[in-house]
């Protein structure tokens, strides 16, 4: 699309309707023909494809936690070897594109003018290559490895692994009971003490057990599940250490999929006509829309009858606090 772009650009810049426009457009068609646009520009196509795959694992309604954590050591050693031995062929890469187009390569030797002001990081005369060597493309990468870094650091990521050990897919394919209790005393010490971290071990020696008996539970497809079954069969009861722990485990964040879905669902919802709808009111409205599914299940008796009831209340409340 980049010739198609351009031309539209040139047409606009020529015949456009205003002046106004007409310089707009010729102004935008000199930043895209600029050789720091399409470096740019390429470079952030192949950070994108690298770290692409990941995104989308991370965005799963299903998390797949474990998969997603090798996803982050590959991602960050993908980047690594584009900054360290990726340049000489991401610059190859940039001046084809410049011949095939027919635009002019700048001298990489030559030195770097800073356009406004002056560089902040070099204060002595440094060549064009070195620029967008130096100040573009390792910062761009370093800043994406302190991103992974900040957001997947090693006790984050073994907190995350240990977790998956509690997945019911596969028939409790993970189950580690030395794992399970290194995930309670590592990570939750405030949550159970000493006596409670062996009580738990005895309990999972037990749990591991009862599983073999109830095929339904080696039948379901994640954590949720098996919090939703063990209070169905009253086993939350029995085994109310590990369903503690798996309460806990069940509010790690960690995928950003609900996030971007009620952002996109406040686009819907908070229109132009609907601008001054007050928070309250829209947090039910994100509420009931994200979880129709749920809502779908109750009948508008039921929730005239439970209005009735809550406002019922609230007059009793209000006359005894009076009196």
């Amino acid at each position: 699309m980049f010739n198609a772009t351009c031309v539209v650009l040139s047409n606009i810049a020529v015949d456009g309707g205003s002046y106004s426009q007409r310089g707009d457009a010729n102004f935008v068609l000199n930043q895209l023909l600029s050789f720091k646009f399409v470096f740019t520009l390429h470079l952030m196509k192949d950070i994108v494809e690298i770290t692409h795959l990941f995104c989308i694992a991370l965005q799963r309604k299903s998390q797949d936690i474990l998969n997603a954590m090798y996803l982050v050591s590959s991602t960050t050693k993908l980047l690594k070897n584009f900054r360290d031995s990726g340049w000489d062929d991401f610059l190859v890469k940039v001046k084809l594109f410049f011949e095939q187009h027919q635009i002019d390569i700048p001298c990489m030797n030559a030195q770097y003018i800073v356009r406004r002001g002056r560089s902040r990081s070099h204060h002595d005369e440094i060549s064009v290559e070195y620029y967008y060597r130096m100040d573009i493309l390792l910062a761009t990468i370093d800043y994406q490895l302190q991103e992974l870094h900040s957001r997947f650091n090693d006790h984050t990521v073994e907190l995350l692994v240990l977790s998956t050990v509690l997945d019911p897919r596969n028939g409790f394919i993970m189950f580690k009971i030395d794992d399970i209790c290194k995930l309670a005393k590592k990570f939750y010490p405030n949550d159970f003490m000493e006596q409670e971290l062996v009580r738990l071990k005895i309990e999972l020696q037990h749990f591991e057990l009862d599983i073999l008996n109830h095929h339904e539970l080696q039948e379901l497809s994640g954590i949720h599940e098996l919090c939703q079954d063990l209070v169905k069969t009253r086993k939350s009861v029995i085994y109310s250490l590990v369903d503690r722990l798996i309460r806990f485990v069940l509010t790690l964040p960690v995928s950003t999929a609900i996030t971007e879905w009620a952002f996109s669902i406040m686009k819907i919802i908070k229109t132009k006509l609907q601008n001054k709808m007050e928070d309250n009111f829209l947090n039910d409205c994100l509420t009931v829309y994200i979880e129709k599914k749920v809502a779908k299940k109750f009948s508008s008796d039921s929730i005239i009858d439970e209005f009735s009831s809550m406002k019922e209340r609230r007059t009793q409340f209000t006359s005894k606090k009076r009196c």
